[in-house]
């Protein structure tokens, strides 16, 4: 529902810009329409909506498959434009779900680690997002997330916390010419995780940290 969306996006907007110091970094490399991978670190429950406010344009999100359990809350998910996945796998419902949000000229918002880090630092990431954007040939958007691992707690917003979302250039993943190998998805999969590393303090690059010589 359009109007749902809307009201959410406006309370969400309003959420982050009275209880947190929120800065975006970038906004210019949102591709302004057609469809677009976005690929993110994860911290925080409120990772999702605060991409979805930083690059401006209605999104499709993945979600665990365990938030849809709650009629209510499956209702607001499904409502904002979230589908559930299997954090373990991507079934072929999820997948086609998400080929369908791309070939419809949405962003499509994913976390390839799958989890939130509860280290701050990056995790190994799953190929699913890899996946996609090779089945799908579309761009990739890159973003790093700053400070979101300090929303937590009941009294989090009295400190009011400082949140950087960090936009990077979107690219393409290199062409396979053929069937997609294991090998490949893990090629792609480093290449990704990379780009995000990139737009991170050192100290958040954990498994992606440049490689000592």
């Amino acid at each position: 529902m359009l109007w749902l969306y809307k009201v959410g996006e406006l309370f969400v907007r309003l959420v982050f810009f009275l209880l947190t110091r929120n800065r975006v970094i970038g906004k210019e490399n949102v591709p302004v329409y057609g469809p677009v991978l976005v690929v993110a670190n994860h911290l925080s429950l409120a990772d999702p909506p605060l991409v979805g406010i930083s690059i401006g344009r209605k999104s499709r999100f993945m979600a665990k498959a365990e938030l849809f359990r709650s009629p209510l809350l499956r209702f607001i998910l499904v409502s904002v434009g979230a589908f559930p996945v299997n954090r373990q796998r991507l079934d072929k419902g999820t997948l086609r779900r998400a080929e369908e949000a791309l070939k419809q000229g949405f962003p499509l918002v994913m976390f390839p680690e799958s989890t939130r880090s509860k280290t701050t630092q990056l995790q190994p990431a799953f190929p699913g997002a890899a996946m996609i954007a090779a089945r799908n040939g579309v761009p990739i958007l890159p973003i790093g997330i700053t400070g979101t691992e300090n929303i937590k707690s009941g009294s989090w917003w009295l400190t009011r916390p400082k949140l950087t979302v960090n936009i990077g250039i979107p690219f393409h993943l290199p062409s396979t010419n053929g069937k997609l190998t294991r090998e490949d998805l893990n090629v792609y999969t480093e290449i990704m995780m990379r780009h995000i590393a990139s737009l991170l303090p050192m100290e958040y690059r954990g498994a992606y940290a440049p490689r000592e010589e």
